[in-house]
Formats: structure tokens, sequence, C-alpha cells
């Protein structure tokens, strides 16, 4: 199921786009980059109409990501201008290799005329615009410069370019303008928005504080909405301890470094920044001179949901010693606690006071509880669609993804595939509401990971293994290994991994595969190595396994997985002989399935009553019970289901034509032959051999029995060529339901 707790962080950081770095002392200054960009601005002042009015709006488009972002190399910076402008990018180098080569009295002589920009009746540039404002500072910070400063600028400068050219490769010929009849380059904001790779961001001193405010903006923007264009965990903890090096009270770094250090599950590293951003929060004053008296207790108690949040992330339930969200105290599973009481009050109380976002995550964690508690699917959507309301009424486009999330997640888990594929498709097909940059994939959320997982499994268990492996494939590259989310699809593909392995009948492999399943979840893993030992005909390890799993579940109420082990430990008793003792067992899930309305498994378990009483020899009575439970299982049941009910309705037609007339005898097991046709056409969807072996076994008999040769001796063949990739290890063939 969707975590309806993502949105709870307090984020500083993304409170409209705009990082608050009230601390950062260091203002502005001037570098070779900056110098690029001086004199791009006094070639455009030159150019005046003589510029190709388009090439103008592009380079006006392009200036403001330059003049915000971080220092980048020369050749970089004349790429982006060449796609806008080529004649321009060549003035650019020409008039910066003048400067470069020249003396020093040509930097001199250059700042002085930027101040010439002001002057006039009508100048090129006002001083208060963001073109007015660089240029003053700039002017400033160089007047502000000691002679020996001034030098060390001019030979960085000199070093700027000479790494150009060194880099290009070219001499005096290539400084010509470029060909303006070749194709105009489409110059787009969102390539500067891209992350720069870690050798261009990199910079030999601090990052002015403008610089700081848009890197770490960007950047934070970038771990919200599209992680993989964001900077890896390693580069950008090298960047944030940069700055934090310059500048160890930039609280806002402290945060960003706190995220990223989420995203790599580091929880040394996440809680030591976390308790620096607050420190340095309220050792800075920040916090008390926005919120007057109440800023230092309004820190603490962020700071204090902030880490709850965080030992909840990673399961550390016992240190959440305050809990400032009610959002987060289900979570916690504290007995002494009622938490759908505090659940309904917080929900009371937002509503009350006028918060529509907690009161939605409010309801959206209390439909996720008493899901789990088994609450009838209908007052459940209606709850959500309460929620709903709430969403589009104040444009809350990430909890209406998380919403349609939850949605798609309870639908599976009451086994109602078509409702779950449904509302994957309608998240899918959504834009979010949500302004991201040009360039920036949108919905890059746990929600949609969610989805995305669902889908995935969805296919598989449909035999459409193919499509999954491309949903899977997609998921790898919105949500790369070291993203925060990528545990989700890391879990699910090792699950479908794991399936084929057991339906082709590589036990081996499927082996190997528990490993990661139980690194990724205990639970899982638990009952995948049960089903392995299984399937090798390891009873009694398989038992003892299932009966501690069995106890672990009960205790932390996890009912699906209850009644999926009930069901594996009725098996064991089937292929011990020991049908009787199978019986109260599978009425026992099928209590606890119908008590928590987990229809699908319902279905699954009066399926596995129904070959119960068909060993027992009361076959007549099994086929008006498959009449009613098969239903749900054609409906929504995975492919390997549909084929093993298909199987069980032809055992128990065969097993019903004891006292049956021949000719009703004969007209049985034929309509016994079609349902076995449609149980392989399942069966060799997902490649299930060894239930498709058995399939061709008893299709075989009943071929023989209507004497038909011809057909027998073919699913004779059929069969042996399985039989032998499959040996029955001693175990008699159909003695199982799956």
């Amino acid at each position: 199921m969707a975590s309806v707790h993502e949105s709870l962080y307090f984020n500083p950081m993304l409170s409209n786009g705009v990082v608050h770095a009230n601390v950062f002392g260091i203002k502005d200054w001037v570098t070779p980059y900056k110098m690029a960009l001086l004199v791009l601005l006094s070639e455009l002042g030159r150019a005046g109409s003589q510029l190709d009015q388009l090439e103008r709006r592009r380079l006006n488009r392009l200036l403001l990501p330059l003049l915000q972002g971080p220092d980048v190399p020369l050749s970089r910076l004349r790429r982006v201008i060449e796609e806008c402008c080529p004649n321009m990018a060549g003035s650019v180098r020409i008039r910066l290799k003048l400067i470069a080569e020249g003396e020093l009295k040509d930097m001199e002589q250059f700042f002085d005329d930027l101040s010439d920009s002001f002057s006039g009746t009508e100048p090129e540039v006002h001083k208060t615009s963001v073109i007015g404002l660089f240029l003053r500072h700039m002017i400033l910070a160089y007047n502000k410069l000691s002679f020996s400063q001034v030098y060390k600028l001019y030979t960085a400068l000199q070093q700027y370019f000479l790494n150009d050219e060194k880099k290009c490769g070219t001499d005096e010929n290539d400084m010509e303008l470029t060909n303006t009849e070749e194709q105009d380059g489409k110059m787009e904001k969102e390539e500067l928005d891209v992350p720069l790779r870690e050798e261009e961001i990199s910079c030999s001193g601090p990052l002015s504080q403008k610089q700081a405010e848009y890197f770490l903006s960007q950047q934070a923007s970038l771990l919200k909405n599209d992680e993989t264009k964001a900077l890896s965990p390693v580069s950008l903890q090298k960047e944030l301890n940069n700055l934090l090096k310059f500048n160890p009270d930039f609280a806002e770094a402290h945060y960003l470094s706190y995220l990223n250090s989420l995203r790599v599950h580091d929880v040394f590293s996440s809680t030591h920044s976390l308790l620096h951003y607050f420190d340095r929060l309220i050792l800075t004053g920040a916090e008390s001179k926005s919120n007057g008296d109440e800023g230092y207790g309004r820190s603490l108690r962020y700071a204090a949901l902030n880490l709850a949040a965080l030992h909840c992330r990673f399961g550390h339930y016992s240190l959440i010693y305050i809990c400032h969200g009610w959002s987060w105290l289900h979570i916690s599973e504290q007995k002494i606690f009622d938490s759908c009481v505090l659940l309904e009050h917080s929900v009371n109380k937002s509503l009350h006071f006028g918060l529509p976002y907690l009161a939605s995550l409010g309801i959206q964690s209390l439909v996720q509880q008493r899901a789990f508690a088994g609450k009838a699917a209908n007052k459940l959507m209606d709850a959500l669609k309460d929620s709903d309301l709430l969403h589009w009424k104040h444009s809350l486009s990430e909890l209406i993804d998380i919403s349609i999330a939850q949605k798609t997640a309870i639908w599976r888990l009451y086994g109602r595939s078509t409702m779950a594929l449904q509302q994957a498709q309608t998240l899918l097909s959504m834009n979010s509401l949500e302004a991201v940059n040009v360039g920036v994939q949108q919905n890059n959320t746990e929600a949609f990971a969610v989805v995305l997982c669902h889908l995935a499994e969805l296919h598989a268990e449909q035999g459409y293994f193919a499509a999954a492996s491309e949903i899977l494939k997609h998921l790898k590259e919105r949500f790369p290994p070291n993203s925060q989310h990528a545990q989700l699809w890391m879990l699910f593909d090792q699950k479908i991994q794991f399936d084929r392995a057991m339906n082709d009948g590589r036990y081996h492999i499927a082996d190997s595969l528990v490993a990661g399943i139980t690194a990724l979840n205990s639970i899982e893993g638990m009952y995948r190595k049960a089903i392995v030992l299984k399937a090798q005909n390891q009873m009694l390890e398989a038992h003892k396994l299932l009966q501690k799993l069995l106890i672990h579940c009960q205790e932390i109420k996890n009912t699906e997985i209850v009644i999926s082990v009930l069901l594996s430990v009725a098996e064991l008793y089937w292929r011990s002989s020991c049908h009787t003792i199978a019986l109260p067992v599978l009425l026992q899930a099928l209590a606890f399935s119908r008590e928590y309305s987990l229809q699908y498994l319902a279905s699954e378990t009066v399926l596995n009553l129904a070959f119960s009483q068909l060993i027992l020899g009361v076959p007549e009575q099994v086929l008006n019970i498959l009449h009613m439970a098969i239903e749900p299982g054609l409906a929504h049941g995975a492919v390997l289901d549909k084929g093993c009910a298909m199987f069980l309705v032809a055992k128990c037609q065969v097993a019903s034509t004891a006292s049956y007339t021949q000719q009703k005898k004969i007209e049985a097991l034929e309509s016994a032959i079609l349902n076995l046709n449609e149980a392989k056409t399942y069966l060799a969807k997902v490649d299930c051999k060894e239930q498709l072996r058995d399939v061709l076994y008893f299709q075989a008999r009943l071929y023989h029995t209507l004497g038909k040769t011809q057909e027998r001796n073919k699913c004779a063949m059929l069969f042996r060529q399985l039989h032998q990739e499959l040996p029955a290890h001693g175990v008699p063939l159909i003695n199982a339901f799956k």
C-alpha cells in the first residue's frame, strides 16, 4: 500500500520554491564565469536592433538560469549560447579572448564601460531590473577588490579561457563566426535544469548567496519531482560539504543533506544532518524572527516531528518518544493507544481549524488502517471520495495521486484486480496539477511508483511477462537503485522472478532469489522460503518455518499472510495424506478471509476446501461449491489460479461419473476434456510446467477411456517430455490443488 506519510515531512526549502538562506554571509563576487556573462550582456547591448527578434527572445529566456546557476566551464556556456544565437557566441568568445590575452588595463576598462549601460535618458538597462541588479553587484564587487585580488581575477580569467581552448582543441582559425546558414539550434530552458556533471559544478571557492539558494532549491525540487535528474547522492553530498565548509551555519544545506541521506537509507547521517539543521535554525534566530516569540517552540516541535518521522521510516518504533502529528501514531503500533480514535480526532480538529491538507492525510491514514481491519470496500471508497473532494477543491495534486494509489492498493488487497487496474490507469493518464520545471518528470513520487509496481505484477499474473519487464525497466530508469523509492520495484521484481522460476520448476533459482526478497521484506522472504522447501519435498522444514511465520504474522496482525500460510499448511497435510487434518486449517483460513473481506483469498480457500472434499469422496457436493466460488477467480484471479480452478472442475466432473449412464458419462468426460484444454491454455501462458504435466497426464487418461488413441498418444508424448524435465521426486501426481 502507498504510504501516506511521505508528505508530512517539514520541508523548509520547498516553500514557494525558494530557499530562505538568511544566514548565508557571502553576498556575491566576480568570477571568470560571471565575467563571461558580463561580456554576453555587453554584446547584447551592442547588437541592438541588428539581432534577430527570435534570437533575442531565446537569449532572454537563457539569461535567468545562467545568472542564477552555478559557475560552469566556458565550453558549456558557449554551447548553450550557440544554440540560441551562433553569431553572439562568436562575439562573446572574441571579446573574452581580447580581455584574457590583453593587459590588465583592458579588464579595468571593461568594467568602466559597464557603468555606461545605466547612463542617458533611455538607458540600455534599468537599475532595478534583474540584469541591472546583477551588473551593479558585479561593478560594486569589482571596485571593492584590492590590487592583488584584481590580479588574481585576471589570471583566473586567463586560465578559464585557456582551459576552454585546450578542451576544444581549437586554434585561431576556429574563432571565425559560425556560418549563419546552419540549422538554428533550439535552446530550451530544461537543458540548464539538467544537473551538471560533477567536474562542471565543482568550483574553487564557495558559492555566492544567490548561487547557493538556486542550487539548493533546484536540487530539493528535483529530489521531490524527478530524482533521476538530481545529482547522485555522492556528488550532491560532496557539494553540500563544500558549502558547509565555508559556512557551517547554513541551515538549509544541512536539511538538504538530511534529504540526501534518506535516499540511501543512511540513518546515522540523516539523523546527524536533521539535528544540525534545527540547531542552526535556532542559533541563527531565523525562525524566531519570522514567528515572533513562538519561533523557538515551533522549531522544536518541527524537530520532534521530523525526528519521529525519521524513526518511523527506518522502523525504529521504540525510539518515537514524541509524535507531533496524529497521522504518525498508528504506525508505531503502541497498544496503549486507540489509533483509530486518535486519527478521527485528528481529522475533526483539522476540519475545524480549516486545515484540508492534514484532514486529508488523516482520512487516508484511517482508510488504510481500516482496510487492514477488514472494513467493507464501499465504506472505504466513500471515505476516499470525501477526501478527493478536498483535494480537488484545494488543488492538492500530491494527495490526489496518493488517494488513487491507495484505491489501487485497496482493490488489490480485496482481490479485485480489474478495479485495481482501472485505478492504476487513471493515475498514469493524469497530468499533475503541481507546477514543475520544464523537462522535469511529473508524478515522479512514491504513489506513482506504487501504482507502476502493482501494474507490473498484474501483467505478470496474466502471463504478460514482456509487458511486466517493460514496466519494471521504466521503473528502474525513473527510480534508480540509489533513489528512496527503489526498494518498491526491487521487491516486486524479485517476486515476479521468483514466481516465474517456481512455475518453470527451477527451484534452485527460486531459492537463490529468497535472500534478496528477505532483505527487502523479511515476512515475504520467510514465506517464499517455505514455498521452496515445500516444492523440494522438505516437508518437515517447511512446516516448521510456516508455523513460525504464522505465529509472527498473527502477532503483528498481517491477515493476508496468515491466510496464505494456512493454505500452504493445508497443502502440506495433503501431500502427507492427512486430508482430514487439512479441513480445520482451511476453515480457519476461510473465516479469516471473510471476516476481513478478502474476497479473492476467500474464493481461493473455498477452492481448496472443494479439493479436500473431492479427496474425501464427495464430488457431487464439490461441483455445487465450485459453481459459486469459481466466478471471482475467473474474473479477477491470476492465470495460474484460473488454470488450477479449471483443472479442479475437470477432476470433479470425472469423479462424478461413477453413477452416470454410459452416454451421460461420455458427455461428462468430453466436457472435462474441454475444461482441461482451457486449463492448459492458462497454464501455458505462465509456463507452469509442473501443473501442465499433471493436466496432460489426466487428459491422456480421459482420451484413453474414450478410445481416442491419437489424441491420447499426443498428450502422452508431451507428458513424457515434461516428466523427464521435471521428475516427480516420488510424490504421487495430482495430489494437490495447486
